[in-house]
């Protein structure tokens, strides 16, 4: 009697059962700020001081008071004139300051007029005293002060640790006069490719290859994601369809890395040893994860001296391997470095292509957005066509069951985010 298939792990399941496994890695670096674009934060970074320090002019203009001014066209004499980086005195009632975006507002001034409302007065022949200026304007209390303090309050905690850095991040960081950070040490991946059928490109010419044989573009995508997510990543190559092979590899491997990322291998062929070898040396878990594309995925651990190395298996079809990386290697290594904020941003838009062929797995269709907004769809959905990942820019997510007409609104996931 045939044994009953075990059902489907639903994503999201599966997505939950590994952040429960990726504790963050022990250790951190410090690194200089202008170092530490990606990496992400180890500790909180707290402010010593406020931002801006003082009450300063967002604009080139005159500092004055509003009580000088109750109508337009009134002239003051203009008393000093104030550059960013530099303090003027007290402003003296009647008369104006000459101020510069980023000045200190001088004590008494609580308003600055835009040079655009104002007229600077030439001084006549045999002038004496200060230059005046005409104010065409009437201003309102506060109008063009950045009040100190209202970006950053001493004492705040400016960017929780958790947090990776962008450069917006690390601008921030600097604006409150940390040159140096501490950051999450990278994670140390090994990745290798299993299959006897791949070749790297430059080893063969495509006129020379034996039948059967296909260059291995996985091993290219999944290196290159790894390095977007900050890992140190050593490449072992195509490991021969062997066991002993695999297992020399998986053990090599284990001793020096936070995870083994491997692509193909991961079915019950008489050809897939992935499963027994990882079994050999540690514990696997065989997931059939009802996604489309990319339903076979594994992950386990091996143990090694002072710890364990995860593992985790993706789908040999570059499309499979692609989104399986995106859906849940990528929030697996970014929790290993402490970001809690792992699940990907979808938007909703609108579908302008048909899909009539609702499947009982979840669906991630390779889309574009047209200037307009809407979503268009590559012609050919198959697992084995990279093409339409390059040609696209983007997924729709799609639940179980759901056909799609023009027109309906949809989940879509850019690909800027995945691969962030």
């Amino acid at each position: 009697m045939k044994p009953t298939p075990k059902p489907l792990k639903p994503l999201d399941d599966a997505l939950a059962d590994l952040l429960a496994q990726a504790t963050s890695l022990p250790g951190s670096d410090t690194v200089t700020t202008f170092d530490a674009d990606g990496r992400v934060l180890a500790q909180d970074c707290v402010s010593a001081l406020q931002v801006p320090p003082q009450d300063n002019s967002s604009m080139d203009g005159y500092a004055v008071r509003c009580a000088d001014l109750k109508a337009p066209g009134a002239e003051l004499p203009v008393s000093q004139r104030i550059a960013a980086g530099s303090a003027g005195e007290p402003l003296l009632p009647g008369t104006a300051a000459r101020i510069f975006t980023g000045a200190p507002v001088p004590a008494g001034a609580d308003a600055v007029l835009m040079q655009e409302d104002c007229e600077a007065l030439a001084a006549g022949p045999g002038t004496v005293g200060d230059p005046r200026v005409r104010i065409n304007a009437v201003p309102q209390p506060g109008q063009w002060i950045r009040r100190a303090g209202e970006d950053v309050t001493r004492g705040a905690v400016v960017l929780a640790a958790g947090t990776r850095l962008s450069p917006a991040e690390l601008g921030l960081a600097a604006s409150i006069g940390l040159h140096q950070l501490q950051v999450a040490r990278r994670p140390r991946v090994a990745l290798f490719s299993t299959g006897d059928e791949l070749v790297m490109p430059g080893d063969v010419p495509p006129e020379q290859m034996r039948p059967g044989a296909i260059y291995n573009s996985n091993r290219f995508f999944l290196r290159a994601m790894l390095l977007r997510l900050g890992c140190e990543v050593t490449d072992f190559g195509i490991v021969p369809d062997r066991r002993d092979a695999t297992i020399d590899a998986l053990r090599q491997a284990s001793s020096a890395h936070d995870l083994i990322l491997t692509s193909g291998g991961v079915s019950v062929g008489e050809e897939d040893h992935i499963k027994p070898a990882v079994e050999s040396l540690g514990r696997l878990d065989l997931w059939q994860i009802a996604m489309k594309p990319g339903k076979p995925f594994a992950y386990g651990q091996i143990p090694r001296e002072g710890g364990t190395a995860h593992f985790m298996g993706l789908p040999g079809n570059p499309v499979s391997s692609f989104l399986t990386f995106a859906l849940l290697v990528r929030p697996f290594v970014l929790r290993l470095q402490g970001v809690r904020d792992v699940a990907p941003k979808s938007i909703a838009a609108t579908a302008e292509f048909t899909w009539a062929r609702a499947d009982k797995r979840r669906e991630f269709l390779r889309v574009r957005r047209r200037a307009e907004g809407g979503l268009e769809l590559f012609g050919n959905q198959s697992s084995g066509v990279l093409t339409s990942a390059a040609w696209g820019d983007g997924v729709v997510d799609n639940p179980a069951g759901r056909t799609i007409a023009p027109g309906d609104t949809v989940q879509y996931i850019a690909f800027s985010d995945l691969l962030s």
